[in-house]
């Protein structure tokens, strides 16, 4: 028994030493892009990137502040594709994967295979964007950004798995027997009980909306729409035409190329851009790691 536990300490530190490495390894490109964005545009031309500053300076960000009004735009419109995105994309897969989870759904197995076939194949770009600019015509409105990831077909059956684990079919009966609906079993007692596995999706669609930039560049054209990512990508993009031509004019913005630090710029763009995700995944972290192991094998 001793033996045993010795064995269990041992591995135990091994995998929180290996845990320990892989988080270095995710926090140091974050601390770079921080020491990036604080260090002399100068300094970073003659000695590189480095996590602290050789030369420190805010200009980086005191320039991205002056030229603020189409970062505030893009903002907004993240903030409102994002948070109408997740709610809706989350009840949507809910519902979807609350169906083919029900024993009693007749057309279960059909609507399970639609979905999973769909995570084999599809029908590539040209369909898909002939469907969104033709059929659904979403080109230049808001709801290019969030009609066409409102449902995912990975979440609806991560979230049908969490279902059928965590639900008992004897509740759902019993509730049935007092005369509840199917609506308001699903809002009552499904959802309550079934948080953790919810919040877990709300996150994934936080992150697909929060990080997508192909809908804005895909099915948009008007400035106004553009989100915090895509408009990463045209300042990104304009930097490097400018740096490598004599141009002194970024298209589609008020930055010039005269002043402009270019890499220190860049760098806290970026971090104004994964700033608010960072600070609010701490608060789905006990749902996250609940949600994906439900439905382990325990022991």
């Amino acid at each position: 028994m001793n033996l045993k536990n010795q064995i269990s300490r041992k591995a135990d530190l091994l995998f929180n030493i290996i845990f320990l490495i892989i988080a270095a390894l995710c926090i140091y490109p974050i601390l770079l892009i921080i020491g990036i964005s604080f260090t002399d545009e100068d300094s970073i031309l003659m000695f590189g990137y480095h996590v602290i500053p050789k030369v420190f300076s805010t200009y980086a960000y005191e320039y991205v502040v002056r030229n603020s009004g189409d970062i505030l735009m893009a903002y907004g419109v993240t903030v409102i594709t994002t948070a109408a995105g997740t709610v809706a994309g989350t009840l949507s897969v809910a519902m979807y994967a609350y169906a083919i989870s029900r024993s009693g759904f007749k057309y279960r197995k059909l609507f399970t295979f639609i979905m999973f076939f769909t995570m084999l194949f599809n029908g590539g770009m040209v369909s898909w964007y002939m469907i969104c600019s033709q059929v659904l015509h979403l080109q230049n409105t808001i709801w290019a950004l969030i009609l066409p990831m409102l449902t995912s077909a990975w979440n609806v059956m991560i979230m049908r798995t969490f279902f059928t684990t965590t639900i008992p079919e004897a509740v759902i009966e019993s509730a049935k027997l007092d005369g509840a609906s199917e609506l308001k079993i699903f809002l009552r007692i499904v959802i309550p009980l079934t948080v953790p596995g919810i919040a877990t999706i709300a996150l994934f669609n936080t992150l697909s909306y929060w990080n997508d930039w192909w809908n804005a560049l895909m099915l948009t054209t008007k400035p106004e729409l553009s989100n915090l990512q895509y408009y990463l990508y045209k300042v990104i993009n304009t930097m490097n035409i400018s740096s490598s031509s004599s141009v002194g004019v970024l298209a589609q913005n008020s930055m010039t190329h005269e002043t402009m630090p270019k890499e220190s710029a860049r760098m806290a763009i970026c971090m104004l851009a994964i700033g608010p995700i960072i600070l609010a995944y701490p608060f789905f972290q006990k749902y996250f790691v609940k949600g994906l192991t439900v439905g382990a094998v325990k022991g």
